[in-house]
């Protein structure tokens, strides 16, 4: 019997299926398709994202084929600025920088190469998942294998469905949607440049004419992206050729310059799930919610889910926790979702406004003054950690100091709980329940402890595998307390659970 299978092969599926494997847990993948979409669709991820793949050792491989992002500006039909969102291209408080653009086939195949490389996982793709059974200890899957026409069961502690939008496993779970209410639909083209276009610029613009809204996104190599919504009387098949394509574009680039690699019809939507578990199965990614693309968080929302959710199902799948812990995932992830999908939706109302006196009220007002939009930076709602105050550090991700020798201190971490305090207090900790694989202890009298606590305003602090802060302490009973609660076994991490979850409206 597997330990969990994950159904759905995408970037969410891909790294919770090698988070979970790095734990030692036997995985199954189920994926109905058989090889890679080739083509472009999500082409932004964020610092955190790099660091979620720094931790799964795939950094090295993945920063030639990204490109450093300067951030975007979105502006009006005289191209005036209304807001800047322009990113720093120094390496930020994650230990990188704070916006990257790739392409979505290469990252998919560092992967599953990455899971294949280092075993423990199961892959079936041309594997239709059609039914789920709960069973008192496990779940029954049953499956289509397509290439051979064959109908095949298989048992898993716990299923999660990184399976998408329409997502199979949500449906069977009964877990309906809240609608944001924000629902258009655009003409996705990619290209590909021909000729060097260096005029277009590095950053992405988001064009707020009341005429036709449009996006411009730089892409990695000779990959460019224009996003164009649709209007009143357009003809969407007409807008998929060439012949429709072409006189969309004609202000920025033509067939002479480009060609056109994929045109694909979009609905942008705004949904968040309710209820992201149902016993023994669950959902993540585009399962759970979905973003529109304005702030490029969609993939980002899904990476996040699956750290978030991986050393939670490892912990309990090894007896470490309670299964209550799992009550914790949508707890702390549904409302950082959410205020992204929200912000995403506001900015989309200042891009796809088409009444034309309340765009020009709206230009003037901004122009004169324009915005400048940072990401949100929101803590995670109720959940595994002490609680959420203003101005602490507790349930928010902490740094990642970059030394001056260029270590990432992440690295000297690994995938697991970290104290960080003073000698005597880790001293104190009880070292027979906890061993440097499941704890790691970082003194503050070294360099590394002296960088992590550098800005914390705190003597000590537990750090959760997923780089969230647990707890501060302020003396060594306290961080015995922290440990006990949250990394000690099963009984004090229920207790902790429990009462979190019930906190959650």
């Amino acid at each position: 019997m597997h330990d969990v299978a994950i159904v759905g092969f995408g970037p969410t599926g891909a790294v919770l299926a090698n988070l979970l494997v790095k734990r030692g847990l036997r995985v199954l993948v189920v994926e109905r398709e058989a090889e890679i979409y080739a083509l472009p669709r999500a082409i932004h991820f964020d610092a955190e994202n790099m660091r979620i793949f720094q931790t799964l050792g795939l950094a090295a491989a993945l920063e030639p084929q990204v490109l450093v992002s300067p951030g975007m500006k979105f502006v009006d039909a005289a191209g005036r600025v209304l807001i800047d969102y322009t990113r720093s291209k120094d390496l930020g408080p994650q230990g990188w920088h704070a916006s990257y653009r790739f392409h979505q086939p290469v990252l998919e195949s560092l992967l599953r190469a990455h899971l294949a490389q280092h075993g423990g996982a199961t892959v079936r793709l041309r594997h239709d998942l059609f039914a789920l059974e709960p069973m008192q200890d496990h779940v029954v899957l049953r499956v289509e294998d397509t290439r051979r026409g064959r109908l095949l069961q298989t048992r898993a502690r716990y299923v999660v469905g990184c399976d998408g939008a329409r997502s199979l496993v949500r449906r069977l779970m009964g877990t309906e949607l809240d609608d944001l209410q924000a629902h258009e639909r655009w003409l996705v083209l990619d290209l590909r440049l021909k000729r060097p276009r260096p005029d277009l610029g590095d950053h992405s613009l988001q064009f707020c004419d009341p005429q036709r809204p449009a996006t411009y996104v730089r892409g990695v190599g000779d990959r460019r992206r224009w996003e164009i919504m649709l209007m009143p009387g357009d003809d969407p098949q007409q807008l998929t050729r060439p012949e429709g394509i072409w006189p969309l574009l004609s202000k920025w680039i033509g067939p002479e310059d480009a060609d056109i690699e994929r045109p694909a019809l979009y609905t942008f939507h705004s949904v968040v799930a309710r209820g992201w578990r149902q016993g023994r199965l669950m959902i993540a990614g585009d399962a759970a919610h979905q973003t529109p693309p304005f702030m490029g968080q969609g993939m980002c929302a899904g990476v996040r889910d699956a750290v978030n959710l991986a050393w939670k199902l490892a912990d309990v799948v090894q007896g470490q926790a309670a299964p209550a812990l799992l009550d914790t995932y949508e707890s702390e992830r549904a409302p950082h979702a959410r205020e992204f999908i929200e912000t995403a939706v506001r900015l989309g109302g200042v891009i796809q406004d088409t009444d034309v006196e309340r765009a020009r009220a709206r230009d003037a007002r901004m122009a004169a003054q324009p915005e400048v939009f940072r990401t949100p930076t929101p803590p995670l709602g109720p959940g595994a950690h002490d609680g959420v105050v203003d101005g602490s550090v507790v349930g928010r991700l902490a740094p990642q100091p970059v030394m001056p020798d260029g270590r990432r201190l992440d690295d000297a971490l690994g995938y697991r709980f970290a104290a960080i305090a003073p000698q005597a207090w880790l001293d104190a900790l009880p070292a027979d329940a906890l061993g440097d694989d499941r704890l790691r202890r970082v003194a503050t009298e070294t360099a590394d402890g002296q960088a992590w606590l550098q800005g914390c305003g705190v003597p000590a602090l537990l750090l959760r595998p997923d780089r969230h802060v647990a707890g501060v302490a302020v003396d060594a009973a306290g961080l015995r307390m922290l440990v006990s609660r949250y990394v000690g076994g099963p009984a004090s991490t229920a207790s902790n659970a429990g009462r979190t979850a019930q906190a959650t409206p």
